[in-house]
C-alpha cells in the first residue's frame, strides 16, 4: 500500500469532525460548484463530485437539494477559497484551506489561533511545497480485475491504487482529477467519493505533550466555520 494512502487512513482515524461539521463543509462546497457551473448536475462536473461526497458521507438528499437550491438565490453569498500556510508550536507545518464570504474576517481569527497557541502565519509559499497537493478517488470496481485496472489508470495520471475494504482507492496528482472523473464515468464505474489531500513529504514525530500543545491550535482553527480542511506535517 502507498504512503498517501497509509497516512490518509491513519488521519482519518484520529480526525474529530463532526457530522455537523462535515454537512456545513459539504454545503459549502455545493454553493461554491453551483455558482461556479451551475444546478445541473449532469452538466457540472464539480457539482456531481461533491453530491457523490455527500452521499458517501450520509447527508440527507433533503440537505443536498436545500444547498443546491440556497445557491442558486442572487442573495446567497459567494465564498471564496483561500489557502492559509503557517508554523504551529514545536515547527510543524500547517495548511488550512477556507471557504470564506468575508477575508478580512477569516485571516484576522486564523492569525489569532496562531498567535494564542505559539504558532505563526505564513506567506503565500511558504508551507505549501512541503506538501504533495493529490486527488483521490474511492470506486466501486464492479468486479473488474484491479491490476488490469491499474495498468488502465496509470495512463490517466494514476500513481497509487489499493484495495480497501471491498472498494478500490485511487491517488494521482492533483491535475489528473478531471481526466481520472471523465474516465470513470465514461466507463460506468461508480465513483463512491473523490477530493483532494495534501500530503507532507517529511513528517515530524512528537511527544505526547508536544502533540497537546499541537492539537491545541488544531482544534480552535477546527472550530472556525470558514475552515473546510486542515494538513500537518505532524506524524
Amino acid at each position: 500500500m502507498g504512503r498517501a494512502f497509509e497516512f490518509r487512513k491513519e488521519r482519518k482515524m484520529k480526525r474529530w469532525a463532526s457530522m455537523s461539521k462535515t454537512f456545513t463543509r459539504l454545503g459549502k462546497e455545493i454553493v461554491i460548484a453551483v455558482k461556479e457551473g451551475g444546478p445541473e448536475p449532469e452538466a457540472n462536473s464539480k457539482l456531481r463530485a461533491v453530491i457523490q461526497n455527500c452521499k458517501a458521507a450520509n447527508m440527507p438528499k433533503e440537505n443536498v437539494e436545500r444547498a443546491i437550491k440556497r445557491a442558486t438565490d442572487k442573495d446567497t453569498a459567494n465564498y471564496k477559497e483561500v489557502l492559509f500556510e503557517g508554523y504551529g508550536p514545536h515547527g510543524i507545518a500547517v495548511l488550512i484551506e477556507t471557504a470564506t464570504d468575508n477575508n478580512n474576517r477569516t485571516v484576522a481569527n486564523i492569525r489569532s489561533y496562531f498567535n494564542k497557541c505559539g504558532g505563526s502565519l505564513g506567506t503565500q509559499g511558504s508551507v505549501e511545497f512541503m506538501f504533495d497537493h493529490i486527488c483521490t478517488f474511492t470506486i466501486n470496481a464492479g468486479g473488474r480485475d484491479v491490476e488490469e485496472l491499474e495498468l488502465e489508470l496509470i495512463d490517466y495520471g494514476a500513481e497509487d491504487i489499493t484495495e480497501d475494504e471491498g472498494n478500490v482507492e485511487v491517488d494521482a496528482p492533483f491535475e489528473s482529477y478531471g481526466q481520472l472523473q471523465k474516465y470513470f464515468e465514461d466507463n460506468e464505474i461508480e465513483i463512491i467519493s473523490s477530493g483532494f489531500d495534501r500530503i507532507p513529504q517529511t513528517t515530524k514525530k512528537l511527544s505526547e505533550q508536544e502533540q497537546a500543545e499541537l492539537d491545541v491550535l488544531l482544534e480552535k482553527i477546527e472550530e472556525d466555520d470558514d475552515v473546510q480542511n486542515i494538513y500537518t506535517s505532524a506524524e
